[in-house]
């Protein structure tokens, strides 16, 4: 993470002893009941959990090939091919790397927070500040737990429940209901919010706070449709001692320095180090090339470079639309120009590299096609050389709270359609953006695709599209009709909705693999 030193550790687990001279205890290696000693070694176990938003399936890089292409944020371009390939036409199997890479990294987090849950348990604190260090701590291993399994609940279902550093050594798990789970996810974030600061210093800045504990209670809630519920939680985080807020510039919240953004409820943080570790996110997290904490996104969606996707015509349609007080056709919102290039018809950016010393350059494919500018670097130069953008993933930030306060505002069981348009028309009115408006006099149905197309158009590329899509129940038939089945194009089946269990999980988890239908889930 950007501010945090990444202590990279392995711990070798040595079987007993015997007569053979050969079989002798080397005494400079660690297990886990020798190593933890220090508050620094036990700060190490939960930067480890941490270390895991770097890893396959995660942030650096194929977290958002996964939720993108799934939702049709982002479409194939000719230099998209295998893995990611079978994600944009639904072609992918239980077998996929980038699926299985999210699996494994989830558990990974997992097995890393109960590691570091169980180590503690041996802590016995010096002084009042060790005191709170330590409850700090537990409380960042529940958040982290309760994260993996948020998406793992989400996106697979039924799964294995490892709650212990015992469970997550144990193979042969069955899987628990959902109901199970989401209790589990309730209470892991529940146990996080006491022990966890309001904020951090500086140096500390990409650690969960109790925001984040909050806010993910929150959509917790969301998900499970207790509406009433999500708004008690989400609504303190909009009064002290919280001081989120809406960023005045757009632009701001996807550069270089977005950790200072008022709006991170909780980010990924990236920092690029030295170039002999580039290509770290390929799978040298925790080789030779692990001492860095890049993302490959700028580079991967960038039109200068290796350009794998484009931002979806659906996406870019989606910023035209209805005026929100005129009622007349052709609206542009205003956000279209920082989310894409494109022309002066659709409202995208029609010039690049602003803030370059040569001055701006007239964007190249403005009548053809459409390029993503959100994430990207080509305001203050003209492409990347290598994968090694520092810029932060933005898991949650204060506009996805105002928008899912109003989406729980309007879903409930005694809709409160103003206030829900109220938190709208907040997100709207940023500075930089200042959007029309909409009426507080909306229908339901109105209110509704009101912020079913705000939370497409403020969160275009940020990976919430897929999660609201099947939250809402309609990912079948809106990706359908956006990716029509054709050549080179699979239909989104029911099935779709749920990730496939790995194979090589069911290979090594006779208790799942009994579980699992249709060779999918």
């Amino acid at each position: 993470m950007k501010r945090i030193k990444i202590f990279l550790f392995t711990m070798v687990l040595l079987s007993g002893c015997s007569d053979s001279l050969l079989d002798v205890k080397n005494e400079n290696t660690y297990t886990d009941e020798t190593y933890f000693k220090t508050k620094t070694q036990f700060n190490e176990a939960v930067i480890a959990t941490y270390t895991v938003f770097s890893h396959m399936g995660m942030m650096s890089r194929e977290w958002y090939f996964i939720f993108d292409l799934l939702a049709n944020e982002a479409e194939r371009s000719s230099a998209l091919v295998g893995t990611e390939l079978q994600l944009t036409d639904y072609s992918f199997t239980n077998n996929n790397e980038d699926i299985v890479g999210l699996w494994s990294s989830l558990y990974r987090m997992i097995f890393r927070a109960n590691l570091a849950l169980k180590v503690m348990e041996t802590w016995e604190p010096a002084d009042a500040s060790e005191t709170t260090l330590k409850a700090q701590y537990i409380a960042e291993a529940h958040w982290l737990r309760g994260f993996a399994y948020f998406n793992l609940v989400t996106n697979w279902g039924r799964v294995p429940l490892k709650l212990t550093y015992e469970d997550s050594k144990t193979n042969s798990s069955p899987r628990v209901s959902v109901e199970e789970l989401w209790k589990v996810v309730e209470n892991e974030f529940t146990l996080a919010i006491p022990d966890l600061p309001v904020e951090y210093s500086q140096d500390q800045k990409g650690r969960a706070t109790k925001g984040a504990a909050i806010g993910f209670l929150g959509k917790t809630y969301l998900f499970q449709k207790k509406y009433d519920q999500a708004i008690t939680e989400l609504t303190k985080l909009t009064a002290a001692p919280y001081k989120y807020s809406l960023d005045a510039s757009y632009d701001h919240l996807f550069g270089e320095d977005n950790i200072n953004t008022p709006e991170v409820i909780f980010a990924v943080n990236h920092v690029y180090t030295t170039s002999n570790t580039q290509y770290y996110m390929f799978g040298g997290q925790e080789g030779e090339d692990g001492k860095t904490f890049h993302t490959g996104r700028a580079q991967e969606y960038g039109f200068n470079d290796w350009e794998n996707v484009t931002i979806s015509n659906a996406l870019v349609a989606s910023h035209k639309y209805t005026d929100p007080v005129t009622g007349t056709a052709g609206y542009i919102d205003p956000r279209a120009g920082f989310t894409f290039y494109g022309s002066a018809a659709n409202g995208g950016d029609t010039q690049y590299c602003d803030h370059c010393a040569e001055g701006p350059i007239k964007y190249p494919f403005d009548f053809y096609s459409n390029r993503y500018r959100k994430y990207e670097p080509y305001e203050f130069q003209k492409y990347t050389s290598a994968p090694m953008s520092g810029i932060n993933t933005h898991v949650m930030r204060y506009a996805d709270v105002l928008l899912m306060l109003a989406e729980a505002n309007i879903e409930k069981a005694n809709p409160a359609i103003a206030t829900g348009i109220g938190y709208i028309n907040q997100v709207r009115n940023r500075p930089s953006v200042m959007a029309k408006n909409y009426l507080t006099s909306l229908t339901q149905t109105e209110a509704r695709i009101a912020l079913r197309r705000e939370r497409r158009i403020e969160l275009a590329g940020e990976q919430s599209r897929w999660f609201d899509l099947i939250r809402w129940g309609i990912a079948k038939e809106t990706l359908n009709a956006e990716h029509p089945e054709g050549p080179g194009q699979y239909p989104f089946l029911d099935k779709h909705v749920l990730f496939p269990i790995p194979i090589a999980e069911r290979n090594s988890n006779a208790a799942l693999a009994a579980d699992v239908a249709n060779d999918w889930n």
